[in-house]
């Protein structure tokens, strides 16, 4: 079916309307009454991941499902030829996830029949609140693990030493305790070590990160270890500007979210997509800052495992909250903590086949001392 060219006023817009509705941080779409997309800004080729060539010209539908909400808005738009909105609407698909939105829609003047669509995404706006739920938790496990390291390494040592020595003195057939003992003690302090990352207050030593040869490096890892046999997909924005961060700190976060995407593969195709991309996000403050700043770059870890269970997603970044067998609970409590640290945030949606965990940090400003 050929497109119906659109109207002067509609359709050929000049380079400065275009380079306007490119600016927009929402996602502009121009549908027409049999749901073919006419007009797509550069924020919609980011929000459907498809570039203009790939979205103009397609039915709607190819993108979002027809059981969308955004469907019946568009019925109201025609039935009415009035402007509508709704808010909190989610659209869910296997190219974009789950995203929450807010939603306006509103007949284009003079073009019979077609209706601009404007999608401003809220899904960072809502979890706001979970990502200052993951900051409590973090300064709660910091608090413990300085509370561990102080009372419990200390007598650890004492009861070792003491069955070193009952050792040297117990028949043979009771060394096996003694040295259960041991064994147990030493797995005790190797915990309390691992909590004690979390009681390390001092201040990040901060400079300019390219984020794409942190996350090279922690490929390279984890081809070579527990990523073994896993399909390694990178999409990335090589014009990323640097991140303002500590590279060492950067590479243990995106290092322990492929390591869990890795132990949440199943069998067939194992897959990990490694992505980039720079989008207007919410803004926090910078702890040791009064100044807030923006969180543009986001860099995002998807794999098509079995999902997060219903029963831990409200607490994942809690600490001691796993549902491995032989988890600690640790690895997503010290992610969220060393986000907090870089002032940034962290989010994640889950589907089985389709979890993606997005890490929000600012980038590296001229100003901002290396």
């Amino acid at each position: 079916m050929a497109l119906r060219p659109f109207k002067r006023s509609a359709s050929s817009p000049d380079l400065l309307s275009v380079a306007i509705l490119d600016s927009l941080s929402e996602a502009i779409l121009v549908v027409d009454h049999n749901r073919l997309i006419h007009y797509a800004n550069l924020s919609a080729e980011q929000f459907f991941g498809a570039g203009r060539a790939r979205l103009v010209g397609h039915p709607l539908d190819e993108f979002v499902p027809e059981d969308t909400p955004l469907f019946s808005l568009l019925e109201q738009v025609e039935a009415s030829g009035g402007a509508v909105a709704e808010n909190g609407i989610t659209l869910a698909s296997p190219r974009i996830g789950s995203r929450f939105c807010a939603l306006r829609l509103s007949p284009v003047a003079d073009s019979d029949g077609l209706v601009a669509v404007s999608l401003v995404e809220q899904t960072i706006a809502r979890n706001i609140d979970r990502q200052m739920s993951h900051r409590s938790a973090a300064r709660s496990v910091s608090a413990l693990a300085a509370m561990l390291a102080h009372e419990v390494k200390n007598p650890l040592s004492g009861i070792r030493g003491a069955a070193q020595l009952l050792e040297q003195s117990v028949p043979d057939s009771d060394r096996e305790l003694t040295s259960l003992i041991c064994e147990e003690t030493d797995r005790i302090v190797a915990l309390v070590d691992r909590m004690e990352a979390f009681a390390d207050g001092r201040p990040i030593d901060r400079g300019p990160i390219n984020i794409h040869q942190v996350l090279n490096h922690v490929r390279r890892l984890s081809e070579n270890g527990f990523g073994k046999g896993v399909r390694f997909v990178e999409t990335y924005d090589p014009s990323l500007p640097e991140v303002h961060g500590d590279r060492d700190q950067l590479i243990q976060v995106f290092l322990n979210l492929v390591k869990n995407a890795c132990e949440a593969l199943g069998e067939g195709e194992r897959e990990i997509e490694l992505s980039t991309a720079f989008r207007h996000g919410l803004r926090l403050a910078v702890p040791g800052q009064q100044a807030r700043v923006n969180l543009p770059l986001v860099v995002s870890v998807r794999d098509n495992g079995s999902g997060v269970s219903d029963e831990i997603r409200a607490h994942l970044f809690d600490a001691f909250v796993t549902n491995k067998p032989t988890g600690t609970g640790l690895g997503l409590a010290l992610v969220a903590k060393i986000i907090n640290d870089h002032g940034g945030a962290i989010e994640f949606d889950s589907a089985p086949g389709r979890t993606t965990f997005r890490v929000m940090l600012p980038m590296q400003l001229s100003q901002a001392a290396p």
